[in-house]
Protein backbone atom coordinates (compact mmCIF):
# COMPACT_ATOMS: atom_id res chain seq x y z
CA UNK A 1 0.00 0.00 0.00
CA UNK A 2 1.17 3.48 -0.79
CA UNK A 3 2.29 5.60 2.17
CA UNK A 4 1.04 8.85 0.65
CA UNK A 5 -2.49 9.00 -0.70
CA UNK A 6 -3.81 11.59 -3.12
CA UNK A 7 -6.58 13.36 -1.22
CA UNK A 8 -7.63 16.33 -3.31
CA UNK A 9 -6.76 19.07 -5.74
CA UNK A 10 -6.18 22.78 -5.27
CA UNK A 11 -8.78 24.25 -7.61
CA UNK A 12 -8.44 27.96 -6.92
CA UNK A 13 -7.40 30.73 -4.59
CA UNK A 14 -9.74 32.15 -1.97
CA UNK A 15 -9.63 35.72 -0.75
CA UNK A 16 -6.55 37.92 -0.66
CA UNK A 17 -4.58 36.37 2.23
CA UNK A 18 -3.27 33.45 0.18
CA UNK A 19 -5.87 30.86 1.11
CA UNK A 20 -6.47 28.03 -1.35
CA UNK A 21 -9.65 26.18 -2.24
CA UNK A 22 -9.16 22.40 -2.18
CA UNK A 23 -11.56 19.96 -3.79
CA UNK A 24 -11.29 16.95 -1.46
CA UNK A 25 -11.39 13.40 -2.76
CA UNK A 26 -13.07 12.08 0.38
CA UNK A 27 -16.56 11.43 1.66
CA UNK A 28 -16.65 14.88 3.23
CA UNK A 29 -14.48 18.01 3.31
CA UNK A 30 -14.25 17.73 7.10
CA UNK A 31 -11.99 14.68 6.67
CA UNK A 32 -9.27 16.80 5.07
CA UNK A 33 -9.70 19.55 7.69
CA UNK A 34 -8.47 17.15 10.36
CA UNK A 35 -4.88 17.01 9.07
CA UNK A 36 -1.98 19.16 10.27
CA UNK A 37 0.18 18.48 7.21
CA UNK A 38 -0.53 17.99 3.53
CA UNK A 39 1.97 16.97 0.88
CA UNK A 40 2.33 18.92 -2.36
CA UNK A 41 4.91 17.74 -4.91
CA UNK A 42 6.12 15.25 -2.27
CA UNK A 43 6.94 18.07 0.16
CA UNK A 44 5.24 18.51 3.55
CA UNK A 45 3.22 21.71 3.93
CA UNK A 46 1.73 22.61 7.31
CA UNK A 47 -1.91 23.62 7.44
CA UNK A 48 -2.26 26.83 9.43
CA UNK A 49 -6.06 26.80 9.20
CA UNK A 50 -8.67 24.80 7.34
CA UNK A 51 -12.44 24.91 7.20
CA UNK A 52 -15.12 23.18 5.18
CA UNK A 53 -16.87 25.47 2.72
CA UNK A 54 -19.74 23.77 0.90
CA UNK A 55 -18.09 20.72 -0.70
CA UNK A 56 -14.56 22.17 -0.59
CA UNK A 57 -11.90 23.05 1.96
CA UNK A 58 -10.54 26.57 2.38
CA UNK A 59 -7.01 26.30 3.75
CA UNK A 60 -4.19 28.62 4.70
CA UNK A 61 -0.89 26.84 4.15
CA UNK A 62 2.49 27.63 5.65
CA UNK A 63 4.66 29.58 3.22
CA UNK A 64 1.70 30.83 1.18
CA UNK A 65 1.55 34.53 2.04
CA UNK A 66 -0.57 36.03 -0.69
CA UNK A 67 -2.60 35.48 -3.81
CA UNK A 68 0.53 35.20 -5.99
CA UNK A 69 1.82 32.28 -3.90
CA UNK A 70 -1.62 30.66 -3.86
CA UNK A 71 -2.14 30.90 -7.62
CA UNK A 72 1.09 28.93 -8.17
CA UNK A 73 -0.51 26.01 -6.33
CA UNK A 74 -3.61 25.93 -8.53
CA UNK A 75 -4.20 22.46 -10.08
CA UNK A 76 -1.69 20.81 -7.73
CA UNK A 77 -2.66 17.52 -6.14
CA UNK A 78 -2.54 17.33 -2.35
CA UNK A 79 -1.70 14.10 -0.58
CA UNK A 80 -1.93 12.86 2.99
CA UNK A 81 0.28 10.50 4.94
CA UNK A 82 -1.55 7.23 5.59
CA UNK A 83 -0.19 7.22 9.16
CA UNK A 84 -1.91 10.54 9.89
CA UNK A 85 -5.35 9.27 8.88
CA UNK A 86 -7.73 7.89 11.48
CA UNK A 87 -10.22 5.74 9.59
CA UNK A 88 -13.31 4.34 11.23
CA UNK A 89 -13.45 0.58 11.72
CA UNK A 90 -14.26 -1.10 8.43
CA UNK A 91 -13.38 1.99 6.37
CA UNK A 92 -10.82 1.81 3.58
CA UNK A 93 -9.14 4.18 1.20
CA UNK A 94 -10.53 3.84 -2.32
CA UNK A 95 -7.00 3.57 -3.67
CA UNK A 96 -6.51 0.41 -1.57
CA UNK A 97 -9.61 -1.23 -3.10
CA UNK A 98 -8.94 -0.49 -6.78
CA UNK A 99 -7.33 -3.54 -8.35
CA UNK A 100 -8.57 -6.06 -5.78
CA UNK A 101 -10.22 -9.26 -6.96
CA UNK A 102 -14.01 -9.39 -6.65
CA UNK A 103 -15.23 -12.80 -5.49
CA UNK A 104 -18.77 -14.21 -5.44
CA UNK A 105 -19.64 -15.31 -1.89
CA UNK A 106 -21.96 -18.11 -3.02
CA UNK A 107 -19.80 -19.72 -5.72
CA UNK A 108 -16.29 -18.63 -4.76
CA UNK A 109 -15.58 -17.71 -8.37
CA UNK A 110 -13.74 -14.55 -9.29
CA UNK A 111 -16.09 -12.02 -10.86
CA UNK A 112 -13.32 -9.73 -12.05
CA UNK A 113 -11.36 -6.82 -10.66
CA UNK A 114 -12.56 -3.69 -8.91
CA UNK A 115 -11.68 -1.00 -11.45
CA UNK A 116 -13.46 2.01 -9.99
CA UNK A 117 -15.65 3.18 -7.14
CA UNK A 118 -18.26 5.72 -8.18
CA UNK A 119 -19.11 8.38 -5.58
CA UNK A 120 -22.87 8.27 -6.00
CA UNK A 121 -25.59 9.07 -3.49
CA UNK A 122 -26.79 7.62 -1.27
CA UNK A 123 -23.98 5.02 -1.58
CA UNK A 124 -20.79 4.57 -3.51
CA UNK A 125 -20.91 1.93 -6.25
CA UNK A 126 -18.18 -0.62 -6.96
CA UNK A 127 -17.36 -1.16 -10.64
CA UNK A 128 -16.25 -4.75 -11.22
CA UNK A 129 -14.73 -5.49 -14.59
CA UNK A 130 -14.49 -9.09 -15.74
CA UNK A 131 -16.20 -10.88 -18.58
CA UNK A 132 -18.76 -8.10 -18.19
CA UNK A 133 -19.06 -4.96 -16.09
CA UNK A 134 -20.97 -5.32 -12.82
CA UNK A 135 -22.11 -2.38 -10.69
CA UNK A 136 -22.56 -3.16 -7.00
CA UNK A 137 -23.79 -0.68 -4.36
CA UNK A 138 -21.35 -0.33 -1.46
CA UNK A 139 -23.77 -1.58 1.21
CA UNK A 140 -23.40 -4.46 3.68
CA UNK A 141 -26.10 -6.50 1.92
CA UNK A 142 -23.79 -6.84 -1.11
CA UNK A 143 -20.25 -6.20 0.20
CA UNK A 144 -19.69 -9.08 2.59
CA UNK A 145 -15.95 -8.96 3.36
CA UNK A 146 -12.98 -6.79 2.45
CA UNK A 147 -9.53 -8.33 2.85
CA UNK A 148 -6.91 -5.96 1.48
CA UNK A 149 -4.13 -8.25 2.73
CA UNK A 150 -5.44 -11.13 0.61
CA UNK A 151 -6.26 -8.76 -2.22
CA UNK A 152 -9.95 -9.51 -2.50
CA UNK A 153 -13.45 -8.33 -1.73
CA UNK A 154 -16.28 -10.82 -1.31
CA UNK A 155 -19.67 -9.84 -2.72
CA UNK A 156 -23.14 -11.37 -2.51
CA UNK A 157 -24.89 -10.67 -5.77
CA UNK A 158 -28.56 -10.88 -6.57
CA UNK A 159 -30.07 -12.02 -9.84
CA UNK A 160 -29.70 -9.38 -12.51
CA UNK A 161 -26.43 -7.92 -11.25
Amino acid sequence: MKQFIEAGKIVNTHGVRGEVKIQPWADSPEFLCGFKTLYIDDRPVKILSAKAHKTNVIALLEGVVGVDDAIRLKNKTVSINRDDAALEDGAHFITDLIGLAAVDEDTGRTLGTITDILPLTPNNVYVITGTREILVPAVPEFVKHIDTGAGRVTFRLIEGM
